[in-house]
């Protein structure tokens, strides 16, 4: 790798921005072409983002000046496209997750291997202060030894703001699919591989309205859980509760909590790149009702910058030989866990994780995106 290093993308939709916004703003990459089945959007996303070609998936593929091709297309064709670009000789970073089934993502890995390439997978928020200085906390013994997890991510759904909010109602979707990589992804950086899970799932409707835009009335298919509660057992012994949902009136997202021997710690939304650190320690003992818990703030350390990040930490993984945060390794093992977590909410039987993966590596403080490094 030298910088910049190319980066082609295929598929321009409505993340599209945030990943051009983000790599346009790292000197050690640069953008030099957009595809999509949509000609004339990628065209107008090039214009919009100074990038200086635009076309078919075909012609990011051929492009010579490519070395890594960010894969933004739907999840039903994710390990298809990721699949053509590692045939074409570059490195992949795609959108989660990684695909929909074990075979032809393990397929994908196997291919990727055998061609000396990386394949990178979001979320990428893992990589962010926020996640990252949690991470630090509990490596520091902040809280001693950590026991379990709680995270909660709920609301009414898509619907109440998506103008065609029907695909996340498909198979491969659903709050297990959508979401549930973020919190998935930072529990498993932070205690490491699943062992086993045991989920129960539920339907509000069989139907729904999308109750905006031009759209506003017209009815969808529910085919996969609106809600499922998930049970993960870990490898190092910790455990974990976990509740997605597009079903709650009651709106609440972006909760982790980490409980130790010494202490709880609240680790920021894993669907962003910052927030707020704090633990409490436990009482020493009480005499009467008790009295309010002192919240401890941890400084965020870092620089906040957003997705993209994992790319930028794989292109200079791959510069100086060492092995990049959210790997496809990653991606195939929290895909396995939400598969699996599927299968026992149709089943009602606890169900064994065959994956595993080594041990998420850590970000360093000094870990810069805005510097010229390659």
């Amino acid at each position: 790798m030298s910088a910049p290093v190319g980066v082609g993308f295929i598929g321009v939709g409505v993340i599209s921005d945030t990943y051009l916004e983000n790599l346009n703003s790292f000197p050690d990459v640069e953008v030099l072409i957009l595809g999509d089945l949509d000609v004339e959007r990628a065209k107008a996303q090039a214009a919009k983002h100074g990038v200086p070609a635009a076309g078919t998936a075909q012609d990011v593929l051929d492009h010579p000046g490519v070395q890594v091709v960010v894969n933004l297309t739907i999840p039903a064709v994710h390990a298809e496209v990721s699949a053509s670009a590692i045939a074409a000789g570059k490195h992949v970073w795609t959108e989660k997750p990684l695909g929909l089934d074990r075979e032809s993502t393990s397929a994908l890995l196997a291919q990727a291997e055998q061609a000396g390439l990386r394949v990178g997978c979001a979320p990428d928020t893992v990589l962010g202060p926020g996640v990252q200085t949690a991470k630090r906390e509990i490596a520091k013994g902040t809280i001693g030894r950590p026991l379990f997890a709680q995270t909660s991510m709920q609301y009414q759904g898509p619907e109440v703001f998506h103008p065609n909010p029907g695909f996340l109602f498909a198979k491969g979707a659903g709050p297990l699919f959508d979401m549930g990589p973020y919190y998935l992804t930072t529990l498993v950086s932070l205690f490491g591989s699943v062992d086993k899970v045991a989920a129960l799932g539920l339907k509000a409707r069989e139907e729904r309205a999308i109750k905006v835009g031009p759209n506003a009335g017209q009815t969808f298919p529910v085919e996969v859980p609106s809600t499922i509660s998930v049970l993960t057992s870990f490898e190092a012994g910790q455990t974990g509760t976990s509740l997605l949902s597009f079903d709650s009136p009651l709106a609440r997202q972006g909760i982790v909590e980490i409980h130790g021997t010494e202490g709880s710690l609240v680790v920021p939304d894993p669907n962003m790149f910052e927030g707020r650190i704090a633990y409490v320690r436990p009482f020493e003992a009480l005499q009467e009702a008790p009295p309010a818990q002192e919240w401890i703030e941890v400084p965020q350390e870092g620089v906040v910058t957003g997705r993209g990040l994992g790319l930028l930490d794989m292109v200079r993984a791959i510069a100086e030989g060492r092995p990049h945060v959210a790997s496809g390794e990653l991606g195939y093992h929290v895909l396995d866990v939400m598969l699996s977590a599927e299968q026992s909410a149709a089943t009602g039987e606890f169900v064994s994780v065959e994956s595993s993966v080594s041990e998420v590596p850590a970000v360093p403080v000094d870990f810069d995106p805005l510097a010229s490094t390659l």
